[in-house]
């Protein structure tokens, strides 16, 4: 008997969710489960779905509880079982599928076949749920040997993982990726891939896995902070002076902007001058940062910001997360923090 070309990964999320006390809550058995509902299937799907074997994990999370831990632990498993599957398909939640796809491509640089992650808005036996369609066409994902990279699949879009975000708290058509077109859509009962989209048109090379310990980035080293109107330095201070923070996500207005106050760009300049990595993006969902193009955005270059370019959050603060959980010296992680790991930027 041929061994399963694919590995099914379930680490919780509503897909799996079964009605409890307390609401929806992540439930097991996830084997027997996938196994029915695929008998569902019209029988041509059913005789196109690849072999595959399912590892369901001991502790199912909500996505929402989702740590770098998880993250590393994740990326630890597919690199241990790479020789054993043609492709991954991961069952995640849908609040933080997108910040997961992000880092495991960061960890997995340079992969030569299929990690694609999915999930759903509805769990699996939920009446018209968008469960079983998904993880159909993400297992037809996960076969293809010219997809060589970790990458969402949902309703239909086959989306960059490191480009993707969740659009949507309800609607089926959740995620998006705004900054860099689809690598494929669903027409009919095929996937069509866009050439010279995937990665691997573009990077050549074996596969260059990163699988540094996360645990010293686990513990809220680094932070996110969005401006609002009327932000002081005290507050931007509260944050970025702690002694437990390594690096931060700055999201600012447009183009790169954000007060003309003085204090501000001090406070800024103090924390990456004890050597805490800056990051700034828009908190535009479309388009780049361009530091230094107003006047109330050049005082970032002066302060030792780094540009985010036109990442999403889950792009940026994983990378971050990467970089600073590494031995290196911080002239090689700013270095890379603007070069183009992943084809996140």
């Amino acid at each position: 008997m041929a061994h399963p070309r694919l590995l099914i990964i379930y680490t919780g999320g509503t897909l799996g969710m079964c009605p409890g006390d307390q609401g929806l809550t992540p439930s097991g058995n996830i084997e027997s489960r996938l196994a029915k509902a695929f008998n569902q299937l019209p029988l041509l799907q059913q005789q196109a779905l690849p072999s595959f074997e399912v590892l369901s994990y001991p502790q199912l999370i909500d996505s929402s509880s989702a740590t770098p831990d998880n993250w590393s632990q994740l990326a630890h498993d597919i690199a241990k079982r790479l020789s054993d599957y043609q492709g991954f398909v991961v069952i995640h939640g849908t609040d933080t599928l997108s910040w997961t796809a992000a880092s495991l491509a960061y960890q997995l640089q340079g992969i030569d076949r299929p990690v694609i992650l999915t999930g759903s808005m509805q769990p699996l036996e939920a009446p018209g749920s968008d469960a079983l369609d998904n993880l159909y066409w993400a297992l037809r994902c996960a076969e293809q040997p010219h997809v060589k990279e970790v990458a969402i699949y949902f309703h239909g879009k086959l989306l960059r993982g490191v480009r993707a975000t969740k659009q949507h708290s309800e609607a089926v058509d959740a995620f998006t990726s705004p900054n860099y077109p689809l690598l494929g859509e669903r027409m009919g009962d095929h996937v069509v891939h866009y050439p010279g989209r995937g990665l691997a048109d573009q990077q050549r090379g074996a596969p260059r896995f990163e699988l540094p310990d996360y645990t010293s980035v686990s513990d809220g080293a680094i932070v996110r902070l969005a401006l609002w109107p009327g932000i002081t330095a005290w507050q931007l201070a509260s944050w970025l002076e702690d002694p437990r923070v390594k690096g931060g996500i700055l999201q600012l207005w447009g183009a790169g902007n954000l007060p003309d106050d003085p204090a501000l760009f001090a406070v800024l300049a103090k924390a990456s001058g004890e050597g805490k990595m800056l990051a700034a993006i828009s908190q535009c969902p479309q388009g780049s940062v361009h530091l230094g193009a107003y006047a109330a955005g050049k005082g970032l270059l002066d302060a030792g910001v780094l540009s985010g370019d036109d990442m999403t959050p889950e792009a940026a603060f994983g990378k971050l997360v990467h970089l600073l959980a590494q031995p290196i010296p911080e002239e090689d992680r700013r270095r890379r923090f603007l070069s183009s790991l992943v084809g996140e930027r």
